[in-house]
């Protein structure tokens, strides 16, 4: 394949990248879903990596008072006049986020039904919400949040163990709300886009129970503290309910969704030239998995010879399951790997350098795992070139450290924080043949 064809394609990809992240920025998905102000109070809440930048948007279209507290990752704030914008941890809880979720429920203190909250979610609002149940310490949740990372659990399995350890998850800060509306404006970065899953639902009622919890830590084998089963083993643990009468009015509109950014990148597709195809906003799996299976997609579809350039498009969330060393082995030093790029690299190596395909796997917050890095593309010499550097794809992808290999190759795509999150986004391209 020609030196062109590698530069344009690397071209094409970023630039459907970057459509995508574009389609939901705050400023763009925003503005059309603000209600109407109160009679009373507007008081804003939010937890997520684009809580900041929605609430920074919020400030510049609202046209009477209003005040509220939201809090986002270390690095993704904005600069708000009159929301309070905190920071802290993200994908482990700190004790900054402890911090910001008590005030949070002081902001929403002894409001009426004159009084308006407005809750500006997105993904990441788990973990930067840590408030546990009583008798539970944020010790507890530390460990059961890096166990449940490990784990390969899906986000909803997640969300649902958060919820019922959490004094403000699964409808809890909805339930402290009343009696004023809430209204929740939703970036959603979950498969099937349920507010439910979205920082763990705090403004939303849920129907999942505290038995479907504890079956979800059981089934992934995670051993609990002793406070976490206690917790769990008591009826006060229980979330919020549909239906319960002691909610106020609650309005939800999912605002962004993966599927639009999907749509986003297509459109910049096709005027390019080249023909989409969506596999799908919801891919869920382990990641290297996806990898395989993505691979067995494209070499499939590069079999029919094509005038054109294709791309296939996907999004959703996997994950990466940390696998305990063999009995007698050490624990190896931990990877610099994110689910993105471990899906990445393992698309490469199950592709075997098949000319004409390229790959960008990346997330759309910027942060793929724990590294400033959104994510990586990979080439059909992607093998060869990381060879005669010395780096083997099959021992970076078995000690999750996909960031280094791609990194050492300079194919690292970096984006900084986006002020934004719709999941992981993946396009594969397949030039033309014939």
């Amino acid at each position: 394949m020609s030196t062109h064809i590698d530069t344009q394609a690397r071209h094409w990809l970023r630039s459907m990248f970057d459509a995508a992240i574009a389609s939901a920025q705050p400023a763009i998905c925003l503005p059309p879903h603000l209600p109407a102000p109160p009679r009373g109070r507007t008081v804003v809440i939010g937890a997520g990596k684009a809580s900041a930048q929605m609430a920074q948007v919020l400030e510049a279209h609202w046209p009477t008072p209003l005040s509220g507290v939201v809090v986002t990752r270390y690095g993704h704030a904005a600069a708000c006049q009159h929301i309070r914008v905190l920071e802290a941890a993200h994908p482990v809880p700190d004790a900054a986020g402890l911090a910001a979720a008590q005030q949070m429920l002081a902001a929403v203190a002894g409001l009426t039904a004159d009084d308006l909250v407005i809750g500006l979610w997105s993904g990441g609002g788990s973990a930067l919400l840590p408030l546990p149940f009583p008798g539970v310490t944020l010790t507890d949740k530390q460990a059961l949040n890096q166990a449940l990372l490990r784990s390969g659990a899906s986000i909803g399995e997640m969300n649902c163990v958060r919820r019922h350890l959490s004094a403000i998850k699964g409808g809890r800060l909805a339930l402290a709300c009343s009696p004023a509306r809430v209204v929740n404006l939703v970036m959603s970065d979950v498969p099937g886009d349920d507010p439910l899953d979205v920082a763990s639902g705090p403004t939303v009622a849920d129907p999942t129970t505290r038995a479907q919890a504890l079956a979800i830590l059981q089934r992934y084998r995670i051993a609990l503290p002793p406070a976490v089963l206690a917790a769990l083993d008591t009826a006060a643990s229980e979330s919020i309910k549909p239906g319960n009468t002691r909610l106020g009015p609650i309005t939800t509109h999912v605002i962004a969704t993966p599927d639009l950014a999907l749509q986003a990148a297509a459109q910049v597709a096709r005027q390019a030239g080249i023909e989409p195809t969506l596999l799908g906003d919801a891919l869920e799996g382990e990641a290297r998995d996806m990898g395989t299976v993505l691979a067995g997609v494209a070499r499939y579809a590069a079999k029919a010879p094509s005038p054109r350039h294709r791309v296939l498009l996907s999004g959703g969330e996997s994950t990466v399951t940390l696998r305990p060393p063999a009995p007698g082995q050490a624990m190896p030093a931990p990877g610099r790997g994110g689910r993105n790029v471990e899906c990445l690299l393992s698309l490469a190596l199950s592709l075997k350098g098949l000319p004409g395909v390229y790959a960008l796997a990346g997330d759309t917050d910027g942060i793929d795992g724990l590294e400033p890095v959104a994510g990586a593309i990979a080439t059909p010499d992607t093998l060869e070139r990381a060879s005669a550097l010395g780096q083997h794809a099959t021992a970076a992808l078995d000690a999750h450290d996909a960031h280094s290999f791609f990194g050492a190759l300079g194919d690292a795509v970096v984006t900084g924080p986006t002020g934004t999150n719709v999941n992981d986004f993946r396009a594969i391209l397949i030039a033309a043949t014939g």
